[in-house]
């Protein structure tokens, strides 16, 4: 059986130029990647089904191929974008598929423009709040905003740190940092907007307003805080239906792409 080739597209839009890739024919999926990826997470997943489905995904704007326009980043600005991009492809109601930020602007698309979505797959999504919410948000902020000179000797410091017990915590903020730094607009979206704005696009008050089928994945080996956000959206979502994946982490559609591409196929076939 021949591989069917992906083709990659870029359109301007209102706020900027965006890029994505697309393969296949059918109904129409569009996958959104979570906050530290591009589209590129999906492409295992799309190769799995794109013989049943027709599957877009975008770099969102301020991530990969796409633009990056000098804008304040918020959630309802990438879902404008997000239904802009669905009108100028003539994509009249799709299914959304998201993972972490991805799934917190697909689900925030579902609650703005119920029309336009059919269904939703849900992968570790981002998007209500936990407890250690602000605690977390002060933390990232942090390791955003300070001086480079403290992570350069916190890196000389690293050998001498075990005696203290500090080496593990030293690593994980350094890497940390490192992908914050590395993802500017995930950064800017999820921890270097004020909190009283971020809370205001949080979800936790408006899942049970979806009335429509929702599939929701998670990795049963991610973080607890992972978990517990998932456990609300399955919790919330009236007609949800959630998916452990036993080995899964925090990586789903790259890690489990053939568990992720299962699911939606039986999930859409299912209608």
């Amino acid at each position: 059986m021949s591989t069917m080739l992906f083709r990659n597209s870029r359109r301007k839009l209102s706020q900027g130029l965006l890029f994505w890739r697309e393969v296949g024919y059918g109904t129409p999926v569009v996958f959104l990647h979570g906050a530290w990826c591009d589209s590129s997470e999906w492409v295992s997943t799309m190769e799995l089904i794109c013989r049943d489905f027709h599957c877009f995904a975008p770099d969102m704007l301020g991530f990969g191929e796409s633009e990056y326009p000098d804008v304040h980043h918020a959630i309802d600005l990438h879902v404008d974008c997000l239904v802009e991009f669905l009108q100028a492809l003539k994509l009249e109601k799709v299914y959304l598929a998201g993972h972490s930020l991805g799934g917190w602007i697909a689900a925030s698309c579902a609650l703005k423009y119920p029309e336009k979505v059919q269904g939703l797959i849900l992968l570790s999504p981002e998007g209500v709040e936990i407890d250690g919410f602000e605690k977390r948000w002060q933390k990232m902020r942090r390791l955003i905003q300070s001086p480079s000179f403290i992570f350069r000797f916190l890196q000389i410091f690293r050998p001498f740190a075990k005696m203290f017990g500090w080496k593990i915590k030293i690593k994980e903020d350094l890497q940390q940092r490192r992908i914050l730094l590395e993802n500017p607009t995930g950064s800017k979206l999820l921890y270097q907007r004020q909190l009283p704005e971020i809370k205001a696009e949080l979800l936790q008050e408006k899942l049970d307003l979806i009335q429509i089928p929702v599939l929701i994945f998670q990795g049963a080996k991610d973080t607890a805080d992972a978990l517990t956000r998932t456990n609300i959206y399955a919790r919330l979502i009236p007609q949800s239906k959630l998916k452990m994946i036993d080995y899964g982490e925090d990586n789903l559609p790259q890690s489990s792409a053939s568990d992720v591409a299962k699911g939606i196929k039986g999930f859409i076939k299912r209608g």
